[in-house]
Formats: structure tokens, sequence, C-alpha cells
């Protein structure tokens, strides 16, 4: 079985959590404390030598980081994965766009939040605002006239940026102004074998 090293509250665990609980694939959940320094354990660096998680543990001694990548290997050959190549390569398109574009500015805002570091990091949330707000308009005006981000069909894709957009607000960021992506997070909520970030 699947072996999960994740810590809970992090979107980039939960993207994992929620491809597998939608694929119905069984997994076993580990939890590795972040903020306790688990993630630095010479042990744990034996399974991802970057010190982050998440990590999947495919068989004994086999591990896969990077929770797109973990998405990308767990979803090819499924509904989740487009066939079709531009789609497939649109499906990586957003991937790359999450990590580079959005998920530095709003997953790390909401990281210094729910960890109790915003008035440590006031200047540096202040300045993650702006690029924030721009991933969040690159969003909106695509699902203004799309369903979904690749195909106009659920797929990873829409796993990997709905983990943190979902919970912008836990960083600072209104989604009032935003009603488009208002309706997709809704949207990705009613996809059978949906799971909160919070189970």
């Amino acid at each position: 079985m699947l072996t999960l090293y994740e810590y809970s509250m992090s979107g980039n665990c939960y993207k994992v959590r929620l491809i597998l609980t939608q694929l119905n694939i069984p997994f076993i959940r580990r939890k590795i404390d972040i903020l306790k320094g688990e993630s630095r354990t010479t042990e744990f660096l034996l399974k991802n030598p970057n010190g982050r998680i998440p990590v999947l543990e495919i068989e004994p001694g086999k591990f896969l980081f990077e929770s797109n990548a973990i998405m990308f290997y767990v979803s090819e050959s499924t509904d989740f994965f487009p066939t079709d190549k531009f789609e497939r390569a649109q499906v990586m398109q957003w991937l790359f766009f999450e990590q580079y574009s959005h998920e530095p500015f709003i997953a790390t805002s909401r990281f210094w939040y729910i960890t109790g570091k915003a008035e440590e990091y006031q200047e540096a949330l202040q300045q993650k605002q702006a690029p924030g707000y721009a991933a969040l308009g690159v969003m909106e005006q695509h699902l203004e006239n799309h369903a979904f981000f690749a195909g106009d069909r659920y797929s990873i894709a829409d796993i990997g940026l709905f983990a943190y957009t979902h919970v912008a607000g836990e960083g600072g960021f209104d989604l009032t102004g935003f009603p488009a992506i208002q309706t997709w997070i809704e949207r990705v909520k009613n996809q059978p074998r949906y799971t909160s970030i919070a189970d």
C-alpha cells in the first residue's frame, strides 16, 4: 500500500490526498511535523534529500516527492490526466503556473498566518499581495470562459490550483472580486469523492 508522508495543513500534501481519494486508491498517512523539524532528520532525508513534504512511498524504499510530480504519477492513464497531447500540455502548463506564479505568494502567506508568524513577516506579506492577486487574475480570466483548466474537464490541473486557492482567505487574499474562481471552487467541491483539506 502507498504511504504518504505529510503535514496535514499543507496544501501541497492536500493535493496528493485529494487525488488519491478521488481515484479511490488506498494509502497510509504518516504525519511529518515540519514545525518540529521532522522533515530535516537524517531518516527523512533518505526519503527526500530536499527535506520537504509530501513524499509518497510507492513501495518499500521507492520514494517520489514534489506534489505535482506525485499527482502526475498516480493520475496517468486515468480521467484526471487527458490523453490528448495538447490537453496534457495544458495540464502541465497550469501546474507550472501554480508552482511559479501562484504558490510562492498565496501558499507562503497562508503558512505565515496559520503558524502565527504573520506579525514577523508583515513586510514580506505586503510584497506578496500584488503578485498573488495577479495570479488570481489570470485564473479568473481563464475561468470566465472555461469550467476547468485543461480540456474543459476536471483534472490534476484543477486539483493543483484548488489546493491553495480555496483557502486563500487564510493567507490574507480576498476572493470577493473573483466570482468565476468562487464558482469553480464550488464546482471542484462537487466532484465525486471530494474530501476537505481539514479531513
